[in-house]
């Protein structure tokens, strides 16, 4: 029972306060009351804060008494979801040891569904005396619940109705890299009233733009309850790109009209109902509490030294995200609060993948990065997770964090070499059509091993941190000035070129180089083996002024610029991602070794120059071969009945005299990215391939 003392709300008068049970964690409503369990094992005492609805009053706090292993748990009667509270939790200030506690800071429960109020940075959420000379050392003792969000009990119960996981198969996937917001602000066809949030998204008129682009599945910026850091703040920035997570089980309320966790699965239920998996960039790596000098908003209050990775005896963090802190997944009950949040994402939100935010952090044990760590254990045991789809960034900042390939099936990983190898070719580097050959048949010397297939390389031109495709091809050096660090911050190399000017211009021949280029780009990202992903807006020509690290620019510059679409360049994308369709020799899972094949003989890949003559070791090596023609066919050690084939054409030089092969009698030209929008069209067995230009045919059966 509560202890003597204990004023409790009119509300609770009457209701038991029991014992209630360590499990599940966080705050479950079951119809008769509100099951409480929080996490800590160094903890000394553990009270329940509860608050009025606008969360501006603390009406009570009430002890955990009830203690089993190192999770505090009680059950009180009579609270019904929309109840707002916090904990506050007792235990030692010994920052050199790594222990934070300090009972006047109210936390944020780790496993909130839903979070309500806005954070207001204030020196009273310090657990430790801004200023003092003592640093984090010192002790605060002002009381900081007028400044955090509050947690909000959720009854997550939702009419899915019909709804049904599309299930892609890898090999049919297309991703588009999107933010909620970032999408919808500017969109003309979204009511007003819903840009910038989950239902906005999920709109007619984005839909229909997906379905019309070849797209299949969306993948989110982080939509996990984050904050505005506040240097950010200070300069009248946001943190729009949303890398700084507060709660790995709440939507962030930003994106809501309305203020309710059912916007997010609303969302979910209807890109199911047009055929598009959702998939979503989480960061389990750190939090958004910074490093020894943070706030104490959630980890760090109730058990900073089992939440984070310390060093130095504990008072200071490693920090291998760069973000100041680690979260410290070798720890059993943080690996089991990641893994429950993906299960809750998976089975109550009904999403369908993950993309791992600097996922080298993930599998780092003591010794370093291991395919076989904890964390990966984990995730290729637990049967909810076997049906989704799971991407790694494959990279950190920590010691050998760059870990492309190393990754254990069932992940995916983003390939970066694809990115930098494919930018150079087109932006004319020499030297580099030996690279075009092994990014085109899916990266094999990073990913063939261990049953891997194809698809586990994630190809990609563009992604939110970088250049945006019209600025891959506007800007040879980014302007990144709006984001108030003097244009140090973002990439400084980025394989780009103006193609004649810097910035926008409205010269006729460059804008059609520009266009052109992009368009070579596009199709060599979807003539490739693996996956392709898209970033949106690239598909309607969207800049963001050269910005290649617009991840504070919540405005015009990080919105998708929907009034200037483009709607030629859209209309090229959508052919491509038809032509990947219509040719399953393009997105193959197995490897192409060029073997030869038992029903015709001939190799699955065959290598040519464009006079037909198969390459010798020293075109390979020469640094003016920019020509590079490939005969593609089914895997030797696939489908045996399958005679279909493609022969591709990349020439990033002038204009070539080009010999088809003999293998098919008549070849149909497919695309021809210098026209876009011709017809497809009987060849000739000879003819010329333009300059700067990438040719597709296939063979022509009577």
């Amino acid at each position: 029972m509560i202890a003597a003392g204990t004023q409790l709300p009119d509300r609770l008068a009457g209701h038991a306060v029991t014992a209630g049970r360590p499990w599940p964690m966080g705050a479950s409503f079951d119809g008769e009351g509100v099951n409480f369990a929080l996490f800590s094992a160094h903890a000394e005492r553990v009270e329940l804060c509860l608050f009025s609805p606008d969360g501006r009053r603390e009406l009570c706090r009430i002890p955990l008494r009830d203690r089993d292993g190192d999770i505090w748990h009680i059950h009180i009667g009579g609270l019904t979801p929309g109840t707002l509270y916090g904990y506050r939790v007792q235990g030692p200030y010994a920052p050199e040891g790594g222990h934070r506690f300090n009972a006047n800071k109210l936390l944020l429960d780790p496993y909130a569904r839903q979070l309500s109020g806005r954070l207001k940075w204030s020196d009273a959420m310090m657990g430790y005396k801004v200023g003092s000379p003592r640093a984090d050392l010192s002790f605060d003792a002002r009381d900081s619940a007028f400044a955090v969000p509050k947690s909000v009990v959720v009854d997550p119960s939702f009419n899915w109705g019909p709804d049904r996981a599309p299930r892609r198969p890898w090999h049919e996937t297309v991703i588009y890299e999107a933010h909620v917001k970032g999408m919808t602000a500017l969109h003309q066809g979204v009511e007003k009233a819903l840009r910038g949030s989950y239902l906005g998204l999920a709109s007619d008129a984005v839909l229909d733009h997906l379905v019309k682009m070849g797209v299949t599945a969306i993948e989110l910026l982080p939509v996990h309850a984050f904050l505005d850091d506040r240097f950010l703040v200070a300069k009248g920035l946001r943190n729009y790109w949303g890398y700084q997570t507060l709660g790995f089980f709440a939507p962030e309320p930003r994106y809501m009209s309305r203020g309710e966790v059912w916007e997010f699965q609303t969302m979910v239920r209807r890109f199911h109902a047009a055929g598009i998996e959702v998939l979503l960039d989480v960061v389990y790596n750190h939090s958004g509490e910074g490093d020894e000098l943070g706030p104490t908003l959630s980890f760090r209050g109730i058990d900073n030294r089992s939440y984070y990775r310390l060093r130095d005896g504990g008072r200071y963090y490693v920090n291998d995200t760069g973000t100041g802190n680690t979260l410290n997944l070798t720890h059993p009950m943080v690996l089991r609060m990641v893994m429950d949040s993906l299960r809750y994402w998976v089975e109550v939100m009904h999403v369908d993948g993950f993309r791992f935010d600097l996922a080298s952090v993930l599998g780092r044990e003591a010794h370093g990065f291991d395919p076989q760590s904890g964390f990966f254990d984990a995730i290729r045991q637990d049967p909810v997770l076997a049906r989704v789809k799971l991407i790694a960034e494959p990279w950190d900042i920590g010691p050998g964090g760059y870990q492309l390939g190393n990754y254990p099936h069932p992940f995916s990983e983003w390939n970066d070499r694809f990115r930098d190898g494919v930018r150079r070719l087109w932006r004319g580097d020499s030297g580099m059509v030996p690279d075009l050959a092994k990014r085109l048949l899916g990266s094999a010397e990073y990913f063939d091993r261990a049953g891997r297939t194809t698809m586990a390389s994630v190809n990609f031109v563009t992604a939110h941190d970088g250049f945006t495709l019209e600025d891959l091809v506007s800007f040879t050096v980014k302007r990144n000035w709006a984001n108030g660090e003097d244009n140090r911050d973002g990439h400084g190399d980025n394989h780009s070129d103006n193609l004649g000017v810097e910035g926008p211009t409205t010269d006729k021949a460059v804008r059609a180089a520009r266009d052109l280029r992009k368009r070579n780009l596009l199709a060599t990202l979807m003539l490739s083996q693996g996956v392709p992903m898209l970033l949106a807006g690239d598909e309607i020509g969207n800049s963001q002024q050269g910005n290649n690290n617009a991840y504070a620019q919540d405005n015009e510059i990080g919105w998708v610029d929907w009034p200037r679409a483009d709607p030629r360049m859209a209309g090229f994308v959508a052919r491509l991602t038809q032509l990947r369709r219509d040719h399953r020799v393009l997105r193959q899972r197995r490897f192409l070794h060029g073997l030869n094949r038992a029903i015709d003989g001939l190799p699955d890949v065959i290598w040519r120059r464009p006079d037909g003559v198969i390459p010798r070791p020293e075109d390979w090596h020469d640094p003016d071969f920019r020509c590079l023609c490939v005969e593609l066919r089914r895997a030797a050690e696939g489908d045996l009945t399958d005679r279909e084939a493609i022969f591709a054409v990349i020439n990033t030089g002038g204009p070539a005299r080009l010999v088809l092969p003999g293998s098919a009698p008549r070849w149909r030209l497919l695309l021809d990215t210098t026209r876009p929008e011709a017809a497809p069209t009987l060849a000739a067995a000879e003819l010329e391939a333009p300059a700067h230009s990438v040719l597709v045919f296939a063979p022509q059966f009577d």
